[in-house]
């Protein structure tokens, strides 16, 4: 998943925690002291604030906007959270603390999906009598048009693409293009409750792909308004939007009277509303938050420099904070279309000081200095050998290393290019800015271009076209687990099937022979331990070509002011739990 934006897939984190439901006890020598009994770094691991109260105004806002809020158009792990308030999927990451929010379990499904066929037929029961807002019954026909949707990539740009990807269907275009959904053979339905995926090839992991994104959350065709469909997406879910989204500046969630309980034990409704408003400034929403009349940051990224010295120096407000390891790794993908030569590539990460761009995250407790692309949750996960850092034992940076580099590439005085990230993230301009500070030293001179998050992973730098014309190097970019695999974290971003015309998630084009094949080897294997080694050789190859700069395996600094209730950190997203929570006063 995108970072939160991600990422996020996202927009997905994966991280082992302990378990535990209970509120937390008063005040300690770790931060104790404030409102409610609760204390610093409780909700990692448990829900704090436990309550069933019904009631108030939920109020989200973020700095600058969705991506989408079509369920099958969105990439962003806090885009991938949110949505859950409103659309269920086949399977969805289940909602508790601690790594049971890393498991997938039945939404709209009855049971996980029953494989056949040498896992390349995979079948799923709806529950039945499960309603759309309008109180209409959700049938199969409707998974099966909204996975067709995602076949059409000129109308949805953003999401995933694992089903194009995985299913039996080349060749298909897509409803909007072919209204004949008997045309599309990735997917059949038998009858109104049972809806069966055909793959091209063995895939064991396909409960995660169901599940991970909205790309399942049914869709009624004679409602879909194509790439408006993400103003007001019909609800599957506890909430139904009130008219309709307002790009850039918010809408309104209300109580959906037709979402049964009773088929739904992942989600609560406790608001009587839930607003979302877009375009604050990241700062103004730490202050609000602080206040308490903001109950949450939407990119789920944690809290800017001023509120981290703020709130870690504050008992009071330390109290009510967490700072779970997220999941999400920050790196710097370089592009190597842009940047042909591996040994130029070679040169910015010897050169890179990458405890300067620890420190642009908050240093200790913005995360830890990865030295490998998967995050050391991934399951399997090694260390591997950083290849850049034998020398370089304080991660500043290698100068020598980095002109025997460029000299080796032919620029011994080094070369230009330019560098994007989120402008409204003031931690990813911080982080952009340390790097180009640290390429000057070698002669590597970096243009900063910043792109509003809404637009980035888009229209910039998940647009071949844009990275081309515009000859980007480099950027920021988060990535989190879609699932808690290998495949789930680094198939997207570096296998070549997964380059797409927008909304990709390989912003470094990397389409190597070698990569591709050992992705085409893994899915063959049914061994999770031996496809994990298969992941790993992966991880390091990719390093090896200087591809992805690895940087920081990020941690958050949350806050949960005293009206929020249910809060827990959410393994599976990386953030807090945003279908669960309920507010006081």
């Amino acid at each position: 998943m995108k970072s939160p934006k991600v990422v996020t897939s996202a927009a997905a984190g994966i991280v082992v925690l302990g378990l535990g439901l209970s509120a937390c006890g008063g005040g300690d020598d770790d931060g104790g002291g404030g409102t409610g009994g609760s204390k610093f770094d409780a909700g990692s691991t448990a829900v704090v604030n436990a309550s069933d109260h019904k009631g108030g105004v939920l109020k989200f806002a973020q700095p600058d906007d969705f991506e989408s809020l079509d369920p099958a158009n969105i990439y962003y792990a806090y885009g991938l959270n949110f949505v859950r308030i409103f659309s269920r999927s086949l399977m969805t990451y289940n909602s508790k603390p601690g790594t049971e929010g890393t498991k997938m379990v039945p939404d709209l499904a009855e049971a996980p999906g029953t494989p056949s066929n040498g896992s390349k037929t995979w079948t799923y029961k709806l529950k039945r009598g499960v309603k759309y807002e309008d109180g209409t019954e959700i049938k199969a026909k409707d998974i099966k048009y909204a996975v067709a949707r995602t076949f059409d990539r000129s109308v949805l740009h953003n999401g995933p693409s694992y089903f194009p990807q995985l299913l039996a269907a080349d060749g298909y275009k897509g409803p909007f293009k072919d209204k004949n959904l008997d045309n599309f053979k990735g997917v059949s339905t038998p009858d109104d409750y049972t809806v069966v995926f055909n793959l091209k090839s063995p895939f064991s992991e396909f409960d995660q792909v169901v599940g991970f994104s909205g790309q399942t959350a049914p869709v009624p065709a004679a409602k879909d308004t194509g790439a408006r469909y993400g103003m007001h997406p019909v609800s599957s879910g506890p909430y139904k939007l009130e008219g309709d989204y307002t790009p850039k500046k918010g809408g309104t969630w209300v109580r959906n009277p037709n979402w049964d309980p009773a088929t739904d034990p992942n989600r609560k409704q406790l608001p009587d509303k839930i607003e979302v408003q877009s375009g604050l400034k990241a700062e103004e929403i730490d202050s609000r938050l602080q206040a308490g009349t903001v109950q949450i940051d939407l990119p789920g990224s944690g809290v800017q420099a001023a509120g981290r010295q703020q709130i870690l120096t504050n008992p009071k407000l330390k109290a009510n904070a967490d700072n779970p390891l997220a999941g999400f790794h920050w790196y710097i993908p370089i592009n190597v279309k842009n940047i042909p030569n591996v040994e130029c590539r070679k040169a910015i990460v010897y050169a890179a000081d990458r405890s300067a761009m620890y420190r642009a995250y908050g240093g200790e407790v913005g995360g830890q200095v990865s030295t490998s692309i998967q995050p050391p949750s991934v399951q399997g996960r090694e260390k591997g050998t950083d290849f850049y850092t034998k020398a370089d034992p304080t991660y500043t940076g290698d100068p020598a290393q980095a002109k025997a580099a460029l000299a080796k590439c032919g620029q011994p005085n080094g070369f230009s290019t330019t560098m994007i990230f989120r402008s409204d993230r003031p931690k990813e301009k911080a982080t952009a800015e340390a790097l180009q500070q640290s390429l000057a030293k070698v002669g590597i001179k970096i243009e900063l271009k910043g792109y509003p998050s809404g637009t980035y992973t888009n229209e910039q730098l998940g647009a071949p076209k844009f990275m081309a014309k515009e000859k980007i190097g480099l950027g920021t970019y988060g990535w989190a687990p879609d699932w808690n695999t290998g495949y789930g974290y680094l198939q997207p971003i570096t296998d070549g099937d997964a380059i797409v015309p927008t909304g990709n998630a390989n912003p470094e084009e990397l389409n190597d022979p070698e990569v591709n094949k050992l992705w085409d080897d893994a899915v063959k294997i049914q061994d999770a331990a031996g496809r994990a080694k298969v992941y790993n050789q992966i991880d390091a190859k990719v390093r090896e070509q200087a591809a992805i700069l690895p940087n920081v395996y990020a941690k958050s600094l949350l806050y949960r002011p005293t009206n929020l209730t249910n809060v827990y950190f959410h393994a599976g997203y990386g953030m807090y739990d945003y279908a669960n929570l309920g507010v006081t006063g």
